[in-house]
């Protein structure tokens, strides 16, 4: 054996002697542990910016308190309309007496958009063929609860839906 230390380090081997390791192969091993964690490293940074450019990112709820619907000639009697209510739908029903209802246009089983059936006289949702009556209460199919309810103010010839207190 050698006494030069960079020709030979021993380390114990199975049977408990000393074995020489080349200097070289501490080196390799620093090498593959420095590349491997380069490559890592390398896979983190394009996979990062990928990954968050494919998440959509989070937008604050615009807080809407009241709509401008139209002009009560332009709904005609006994039908119903899908009016944007900030970023959620609202459903504006005129009864067949004239009367303006609205509600909020989410089913309160699976948030499908629910419409006005004039036929059937109910407010339906499609997905799971659930019915609300047109006090928004659920009457059949699987929601839960009823329709949150929303003022509807008439000025004038202008109808316009507001958010209840």
């Amino acid at each position: 054996m050698s006494s030069r230390p960079d020709e030979f380090a021993p380390l114990p081997s199975a049977s408990g002697q000393n074995v020489p390791l080349e200097a070289g192969q501490e080196r390799r091993d620093f090498l593959k542990l420095a590349l491997g964690g380069g490559f890592i490293a390398w896979i983190a940074a394009v996979a990062y910016p990928v990954f968050s450019y494919l998440k959509p990112p989070k937008q604050a709820e615009v807080e809407v308190t009241s709509v401008k619907v139209g002009k009560i000639a332009e709904i005609g009697k006994d039908s119903g309309m899908i009016v944007r209510f900030g970023s959620k739908p609202v459903i504006l029903i005129r009864t067949a007496d004239g009367e303006f209802r609205a509600f909020s246009a989410t089913c309160t089983h699976l948030d499908c958009t629910v419409q006005y059936k004039k036929d059937l006289g109910v407010i339906w949702c499609a997905c799971h063929n659930g019915k609300y009556d047109l006090t928004g209460r659920n009457i059949s199919g699987p929601p839960p609860r009823p329709l949150e309810e929303y003022r509807v103010i008439v000025q004038g010839d202008e109808v316009s839906v507001l958010k209840k207190t």
